[in-house]
C-alpha cells in the first residue's frame, strides 16, 4: 500500500491555482448544516494554501443526487459557513454544469488567498464512468495542482477524486493530498502495515458479510481480533451455540468456521462475546425503553434476541484493550441507537479511552457511538471516511490515495 505521497507541505502554491478536492458531504435539514465536522476537518488545507499566496479552487459532492441537480444537494450552505470560517468571502459558483464558463470566470478573476467554491461535482452526473473523462480534463483546466483531501471518497475512482489527477500530471502539474488524507493515512495505514503491539482489532456492527475481507486481512495483521454486534452471533451458531432470534447470516456460518481455524493456526486470539444482552421484542421506535435479561452466550433462550454485550464479555474486552499498544476499532457492539443497549459500545469506548494505546476510530457508527459519547476527544483518531477505512483496513488500494504523487 503506498502511504509515502506527496502532501501540501512538499508544494509551493504561490501564484499558482490548486484545485482542492474536499468532503463537504455535510448532513443538511431545511438548507441548514446541521454537523460542520467535515467542514472543521478540512480548514487547515485550506488556510495553508491561502497563506502561501495560492488561489483556492475547491469542490465536492454533496448527497447522492439521485433527482438530478436540485437546489437541496447545492453546496451553497457550505460556501457560506466556510466564509464565516475563514473570514473572508467564499466565492460560490452555482452553476450546474460544475466547470462551465461561469466558473472560468470565477478562477480568471481570482487573486492570491483567493477562495472558490464549484458546485456539487455529483450535478454533472456519470463521475465515476467514461463521461468523467471529460470531466477529469476541465477540472483540471482550472488547475496547476491537485490536492486530494478527501478521505470519504478516496475509495471511489470519480473523476475530481482520481480521474483528474492523469490530466494534472499531462500538464506538468503536481498530485499531492492534504493534512486530513494525510493523517488518515498515517494513522490507518501505519496501524495496519506497521503496528506497534500487542495490536488490537475490534469490529461490531450487523453483518459478518460487510466485514469479509476485514475479518481476513486483520486476522493476519493483528494479535487480538474482537468480534462483537450483530456479525458475533453467527460466529456464536458456528460455534453450535443457540443464537434464539439474534441476527444471524446462514450463509456465513462456514466462514465463521474457517476464520476461527484461521486465528488459532496463526496463534491469534479471536475473542467473541461470553454473555448478551437479550430482549423478547425489538424496540419501536428503536430508542424506545426495553426490558433486558442477561445471559450467558451458550445459554440463549429461543425466544430472544440478542442485541448488545452483557458485563462480562465489557470486562473481557476492556482487559484486552488495556493491554494493547494499538487499537483500531469499526462498528458497534449492539444497537447502540437504544440508550439501555447502548452499554457495551460504552463500555467499550470508555476502554479506549482510558487506555495509553494509539486509538483509531474507523469511521461510520463507531464514530458516531464515540462522539455521541462525548469521548471523541480521548482517541487518538477517528477516521472521516466510513466505507474507505473498511477498504484500508481490507487491506485495498483506494485510487484517492494511489493517484497522489510518490515522495
Amino acid at each position: 500500500m503506498g502511504l509515502n505521497k506527496k502532501s501540501v507541505d512538499d508544494i509551493n502554491a504561490k501564484g499558482k491555482r490548486v484545485l482542492v478536492r474536499c468532503d463537504f458531504n455535510v448532513p443538511l435539514k431545511n438548507g441548514e448544516i446541521t454537523d460542520e465536522t467535515r467542514i472543521v476537518a478540512a480548514l487547515p488545507t485550506i488556510k495553508k494554501l491561502i497563506n502561501d499566496g495560492g488561489k483556492v479552487i475547491l469542490c465536492s459532492h454533496l448527497g447522492k443526487v439521485k433527482e438530478g441537480p436540485n437546489e437541496k444537494e447545492s453546496l451553497a450552505p457550505v460556501a457560506k459557513r466556510l466564509s464565516e470560517k475563514l473570514g473572508k468571502e467564499v466565492v460560490f459558483v452555482a452553476d450546474y454544469n460544475v466547470t462551465g464558463e461561469a466558473a472560468t470566470k470565477a478562477v480568471e478573476a481570482m487573486k492570491e488567498g483567493d477562495v472558490v467554491l464549484l458546485q456539487n461535482t455529483r450535478f454533472r452526473g456519470a463521475e465515476e464512468t467514461k463521461n468523467g473523462e471529460q470531466f477529469s480534463k476541465e477540472l483540471a483546466d482550472l488547475a496547476d495542482i491537485y490536492v486530494c483531501d478527501a478521505f470519504g471518497s478516496s475509495h471511489r475512482a470519480h473523476a475530481s477524486v482520481a480521474g483528474v489527477t492523469k490530466f494534472i500530471t499531462e500538464k506538468g502539474g503536481e498530485n499531492v493530498v492534504g493534512y486530513l488524507m494525510q493523517k488518515e493515512i498515517d494513522f490507518l495505514g501505519n496501524a495496519v502495515e506497521n503496528p506497534v503491539r500487542p495490536f488490537v482489532a475490534i469490529l461490531g456492527g450487523a453483518k459478518v458479510a460487510d466485514k469479509l475481507n476485514v475479518i481476513n486481512n486483520l486476522l493476519e495483521k493483528c494479535d487480538t481480533l474482537i468480534i462483537g454486534g450483530g456479525m458475533a452471533y453467527t460466529f456464536l451458531k458456528a460455534q453450535g451455540y443457540e443464537i434464539g432470534k439474534s441476527l444471524v447470516d446462514n450463509e456465513k456460518i462456514d466462514y465463521c468456521k474457517e476464520m476461527m481455524a484461521k486465528a488459532e493456526k496463526l496463534g491469534k486470539k479471536l475473542l467473541l462475546p461470553v454473555d448478551a444482552v437479550t430482549i423478547a421484542e425489538f424496540p419501536n421506535p428503536i430508542d424506545a425503553p426495553v426490558d433486558t435479561v442477561v445471559v450467558d452466550s451458550d445459554k440463549m433462550p429461543a425466544d430472544r434476541e440478542g442485541c448488545d454485550i452483557g458485563p462480562k464479555s465489557q470486562a473481557l474486552f476492556a482487559e484486552a484493550v488495556a493491554n494493547a499498544k494499538t487499537v483500531v476499532w469499526n462498528g458497534p457492539m449492539g444497537v447502540f441507537e437504544n440508550p439501555t443497549l447502548a452499554q457495551g459500545t460504552l463500555a467499550v469506548a470508555k476502554a479506549l479511552a482510558a487506555s495509553s494505546a494509539t486509538t483509531i476510530i474507523g469511521g461510520g457508527d463507531s464514530a458516531a457511538a464515540v462522539n455521541q459519547m462525548g469521548l471523541g476527544d480521548k482517541m487518538s483518531h477517528i477516521s472521516t471516511g466510513g466505507g474507505a477505512s473498511l477498504e484500508f483496513l481490507e487491506g485495498k488500494e483506494l485510487p484517492g490515495v494511489v493517484a497522489a504523487d510518490d515522495k
